[in-house]
C-alpha cells in the first residue's frame, strides 16, 4: 500500500519547529505504475490547488493517454534545502526500491540561503543516489528537473535579479552535470520560467511561486519523458 504524502509550509520561510502534515488516500499496486516525487515548494505546489501541482498534472496527462499511473507520492515541503529534504524522506518513512519512476527537483532554498555551489553538489548527489535506489537501482527511471529562475517574479523586486539568475544557472549547471554522470533523465524547465517576467498569469497569487498554468508546461515535458520510461 502507498500513501500520498503531502508535506507543506511556506517558501523561503521554513521554520524548524513546524511539523509536516500528512494526508491522502491509500493506493495499491493495482492502480498503476508508482511515482515518487521529491522536492520543495515547487514540487508541493505552494499557493496552487492540489490538482495544479506538476506531479499531479503529469500523472493525469499519462492516464489521459492510457498509461496507468497511481497518484504520485510527494515528499516535499516549502523552504526545504537538500539536507532538509534528506531528513524529510527519513521522517516520512519512504523506504524500499519499488517505485516505477522517481523525480527530483531541489536546490532553490540552498541558493536562497547563500550556500556555495560546492556545498550543493555533494548534497544533491546523495539525494540523486537515494532516488535511484528508490527506483530499484534503475537510473533510467529517475528524472531530474532543473531549478526555476525566480529572479523574474515580483518577490525578487528590490533584490539583485542578475545575481539571483547567475546563481540559479550555476546550480543548474551543477545538477545537470551530476545527472548526466549518473545517467538519469534531465528536463530543463528553467528557460520557460523566465516568461513570468512578461506574463503575470504564470505567477501564483503569492508573487513568488509559479501558477498551475506554468506548472502545466513542466507537467507536459515530464509526462512525455515518463511515457517513454514506462512504455
Amino acid at each position: 500500500m502507498f500513501r500520498l504524502i503531502l508535506i507543506c509550509s511556506i517558501f523561503f520561510g521554513y521554520k524548524n519547529n513546524e511539523v509536516p502534515m500528512t494526508a491522502g488516500t491509500n493506493l495499491s499496486k493495482d492502480t498503476g505504475f508508482t511515482y515518487l516525487a521529491l522536492g520543495d515548494s515547487y514540487t508541493i505546489g505552494q499557493s496552487v490547488p492540489e490538482s495544479d501541482r506538476y506531479p499531479v498534472q503529469a500523472a493525469k496527462l499519462l492516464r489521459d493517454e492510457g498509461v496507468a499511473v497511481a497518484d504520485p507520492v510527494i515528499v516535499a515541503r516549502t523552504g526545504w534545502t537538500t539536507d532538509e529534504l534528506s531528513t524529510g524522506i527519513q521522517e516520512a518513512g519512504i523506504t524500499g526500491t519499488t517505485y516505477d519512476v522517481v523525480t527530483l527537483l531541489i536546490g532553490v532554498n540552498d541558493q536562497y540561503r547563500g550556500r556555495a555551489v560546492e556545498f550543493y553538489k555533494p548534497a544533491f548527489t546523495l539525494l540523486l543516489e537515494q532516488a535511484i535506489t528508490f527506483a530499484g537501482g534503475h537510473s533510467d527511471r529517475v528524472v531530474v528537473l532543473s531549478i526555476p529562475d525566480w529572479s523574474v517574479v515580483p518577490y525578487a523586486e528590490g533584490k539583485d535579479r542578475q545575481e539571483i539568475s547567475e546563481k540559479i544557472n550555476a546550480y543548474n549547471n551543477a545538477n545537470r552535470k551530476i545527472a548526466k554522470k549518473m545517467k538519469v533523465h534531465y528536463i530543463d524547465i528553467t528557460p520557460g520560467t523566465l516568461n513570468a517576467a512578461s506574463d503575470p498569469s504564470l505567477v501564483a497569487s503569492d508573487g513568488l511561486h509559479y501558477s498551475g498554468k506554468e506548472m502545466a508546461f513542466w507537467a507536459h515535458k515530464l509526462a512525455d519523458t515518463l511515457k517513454g520510461i514506462l512504455h
